[in-house]
């Protein structure tokens, strides 16, 4: 993988990566390179792996932020190397339509979660359809969310949701300070499965869906699906992979 383009976040510290890592291994466009190279923090691997999603290359990241649970460590030596010992993970990201109260539709993809918010001070009222099927006619909380194997360990595990093995077909569904049914901590449902939030009272209880960080405010009823047909590459460093990283999470 001689053939690098180089991307970083806006911050000093990606910024001054970026130069010195081009001035070393230079810098090809993305749609010549056989490897993309992100150099930020985990929100900016998601946005680097949407802005490619059109691509069929791998992402390799390096840690230029905080958690960096789907980056690498930074090295500028022995790049080269590292590519092309480098371990793949892959994924499909879930799919969100979204109606608000207007009738608008808005679709976004997300790699790690879509979840549902209530906007205002009044606890959101969801029914949770899945496949067709209404599974629950009433839950009263401050939000839920459909989170995939890769996206297990963030806001999902915050919500006290499962993490889910990289290489499971499920998908978790998990509420947010769920009220009625009381303390209610979701269910694991098949990859396939589509699973649909109507939002009972939109106009008093305001509720916004956010995927990956792209919010849509005052919806009505959320569809939500695996998205098979784009699948995300990401490169890791051998025996620090995601399966190694989402087991390590459940003995802190």
């Amino acid at each position: 993988m001689n053939r690098i383009a180089f991307v970083a976040s806006e911050t000093p510290t990606a910024q001054n990566a970026l130069d010195r890592l081009v001035g070393r291994y230079r810098n090809r466009p993305m749609e010549e390179a056989e490897v993309i190279v992100a150099l930020g923090g985990d929100g900016f691997m998601l946005e680097t792996l949407h802005a490619t999603e059109h691509l069929t290359v791998p992402v390799y990241g390096m840690n230029r932020g905080t958690v960096g649970f789907l980056m690498n460590e930074y090295h500028e030596e022995d790049l080269l190397f590292r590519l092309a010992a480098a371990e793949e993970e892959h994924f499909n990201p879930l799919s969100m339509t979204a109606w608000n109260n207007k009738g608008e539709v808005r679709k976004a993809l997300a790699i790690n979660e879509v979840s549902l918010l209530r906007e205002g001070p009044q606890a959101a009222r969801l029914r949770i359809t899945v496949d067709g099927r209404i599974r629950l006619p009433e839950l009263v909380c401050d939000g839920a969310l459909v989170a995939t194997p890769a996206g297990s360990t963030a806001y999902n595990y915050s919500a006290h949701g499962p993490i889910l093995p990289i290489g499971a077909d499920v998908l978790a569904l998990t509420a947010v300070a769920a009220f009625r049914p009381r303390r209610w901590r979701g269910a694991l449902l098949p990859k396939k499965a589509v699973v649909q939030f109507d939002v009972l009272d939109p106009v008093k209880r305001p509720v916004m869906a956010d995927a990956d960080g792209r919010s849509f405010r005052d919806v009505s009823r959320v569809e939500i699906r695996s998205e098979n047909s784009v699948t995300h590459r990401i490169l890791f460093d051998p025996g620090h992979g995601l399966e190694e990283r989402l087991i390590q999470e459940q003995f802190v």
